[in-house]
C-alpha cells in the first residue's frame, strides 16, 4: 500500500486542530498526519501531544521555535516526508477551508499523473465561499499574473492543497527554494513543472475559515510578486 502523510503547519489553531486531525484519520485509504507548530501560544501543540497518545502511529508533531513561517514549515514536512519513506506527500491548511474529503481525489490524481496534483480553486470558475470580493479579486488576478510572467499553465498557482509525489519532491534541490511566504507555493509548481513533472488540477470548493484567524498579510503577496519575477530567470536542475 502506498504510504501517504498530510503536512498541516500550525500557528494558533486550537479551535480547529482536533477536528482537523480526527477528519484525515476517518478517512479511507490510511493518511497519517504531521503537524508542524511553530511555538503557538495558544496551545496548540499540546492538543496535538494529547491526540498522540490516541493515534501513536499516524499522528506525528514537529515544535519549532518561533514563528518561522509557512514556506519553511513545509520544507521541514518535505524532507521529514522523505526521510521517512512516504510515496505521497500532501499539504493542506488546518482550518478546513481545505476540505479533507477531497484528499483521495487528490491522491489519486497525483499518483496517475506521476508529479503534482493541485486542489484547485479556479481551474473550473471561482469555487471560493465567504471570501471578500477584494481578496478572491486578489487571488484570482494573482494568478494570472503568475501565469502570464511564467507560461505556467496551472489555474491555481497560489493554491496551498496540493499533492507531491515522491519523485517529485526527491527531484528538487529543497535547499534551493528561496521564497518563504505566499511565493512558496508558486515557487514549488513552478519547479515541478521546469523538471519534467506533470501538475493536474482538482476542482475543490474553497471555504474560508470559521474559528481562528487568517495568517494572511500584505507583504507576503510583495514577497510573490518580485519574486515571481526572479524565478522567470532561474536555471533549474534536478538533485542529483
Amino acid at each position: 500500500m502506498d504510504k501517504k502523510v498530510v503536512i498541516i503547519p500550525t500557528y494558533n489553531e486550537k479551535e480547529n486542530i482536533e477536528a482537523i486531525i480526527r477528519k484525515v484519520f476517518s478517512l479511507e485509504g490510511e493518511y497519517h498526519t504531521l503537524i508542524i507548530d511553530d511555538s503557538s501560544p495558544d496551545g496548540t501543540a499540546g492538543i496535538v501531544k494529547r491526540l498522540k497518545e490516541e493515534f501513536p502511529q499516524k499522528l506525528f508533531l514537529i515544535e519549532r521555535t518561533g514563528k518561522l513561517g509557512l514556506g519553511t514549515a513545509y520544507l521541514t514536512g518535505f524532507r521529514w516526508s522523505l526521510e521517512n519513506g512516504y510515496d505521497y506527500i500532501c499539504e493542506m491548511d488546518a482550518d478546513f477551508s481545505h476540505n479533507p474529503d477531497d484528499l483521495p481525489r487528490l491522491f489519486s490524481a497525483c499518483k496517475e499523473c506521476g508529479g503534482a496534483a493541485v486542489g484547485s480553486r479556479y481551474c473550473d470558475g471561482i469555487s471560493v465561499v465567504n471570501w471578500p470580493l477584494g481578496r478572491i479579486l486578489m487571488s484570482f488576478y494573482a494568478s494570472k499574473y503568475v501565469r502570464m510572467i511564467l507560461g505556467i499553465k496551472v489555474q491555481d498557482c497560489t493554491a496551498g492543497f496540493v499533492c507531491y509525489s515522491r519523485q517529485a519532491l526527491e527531484a528538487i534541490d529543497l535547499d534551493d527554494v528561496r521564497m518563504k511566504g505566499y511565493g512558496f507555493q508558486i515557487e514549488m509548481k513552478y519547479t515541478v513543472k521546469k523538471l519534467g513533472f506533470k501538475i493536474v488540477e482538482v476542482p475543490i470548493i474553497f471555504v474560508n475559515r470559521k474559528l481562528g484567524t487568517s495568517k494572511m498579510s500584505s507583504g507576503i503577496f510583495g514577497e510573490a510578486f518580485w519574486g515571481v519575477i526572479k524565478l522567470k530567470f532561474r536555471k533549474f536542475h534536478r538533485k542529483a
